[in-house]
């Protein structure tokens, strides 16, 4: 999992770069776009992206100490973002941004591989199970940005997330008698970006780390794993693309 998302981070830092690269072989005459930008008091935008999310579990005492499951493991997925951005300057340097996002096509799997399968059952000694998922975002951060260079500008942000799973009701959360995950989460997220200001639009490529705080897992006895895991925690690498007026 962890050698698929450094592959994953390193794809998003070359794509990120390729176009930082590009957008200055393509601003060479140094003409300063839209100054005045500088001085709004508001601004509003679209977003599209792209984003990885895993789960992160923690394994309960009744795992350590039985002989049945051998591993228990969540799978990563990815999903295409697309968002509304609004922006509220603060002072020279500081602006309060919030980027509500409808994220689609992620999805969530764990896998589990059995000392002892159920053959009566048609169970066999690999399970892998699959939940869709389709979330509605909803981060508010604070942004730091540098001072402008050119038509360029660095920044970075940090703040808190809030997202809910409309994908499914608490019958389709429940893995076929496998667990329950809960359809809330509370996340800390920080970023890195940048600015490219153009004639007509401003296009920012940014990379985005979110640390999920609530637990996902909905103990409860009557589910045949749901007592492996203790906390399930969600984790997310996300880069996107704005495009503000």
């Amino acid at each position: 999992m962890h050698y698929l998302l450094r592959n994953k981070i390193k794809s998003i830092f070359l794509l990120a770069g390729s176009f930082i690269f590009f957008s200055s072989v393509m601003a060479q005459d140094r003409e300063i776009y839209r100054p005045e930008d500088n001085d709004l008091p508001y601004y509003f935008g679209i977003t599209l992206g792209y984003n990885s999310t895993y789960l992160h579990p923690t394994m309960s005492d009744k795992f350590l100490h039985q002989d049945s499951i051998l591993v228990a493991r969540p799978g990563a997925s990815g999903g295409i973002t697309l968002g509304f951005l609004g922006t509220l300057r603060l002072s020279d340097h500081f602006q309060l941004r919030t980027n509500p996002q409808l994220v689609l096509g992620g999805a969530r799997n764990f896998s589990y591989t059995l000392a002892t399968p159920d053959v009566v059952a048609g169970e066999s000694s690999s399970v892998t199970k699959t939940l869709p998922s389709t979330l509605i975002s909803l981060p508010i951060h604070i942004k730091f940005n540098s001072d402008r260079i050119e038509n360029f500008r660095f920044y970075a942000l940090g703040g808190v997330k809030f997202d809910k799973d409309i994908s499914s009701n608490s019958a389709a959360r429940n893995m076929e008698g496998l667990l329950k995950l809960k359809a809330n989460d509370f996340s800390l997220e920080t970023g890195v970006g940048c600015n490219f200001f153009l004639p007509f639009v401003t296009i920012s490529p940014e990379i985005k780390f979110s640390y999920g705080l609530t637990n996902l897992n909905m103990t409860d006895p009557n589910l045949k794993y749901s007592s492996v895991f203790d906390k399930i925690q969600s984790r997310m690498i996300s880069f996107s693309i704005h495009f503000e007026d």
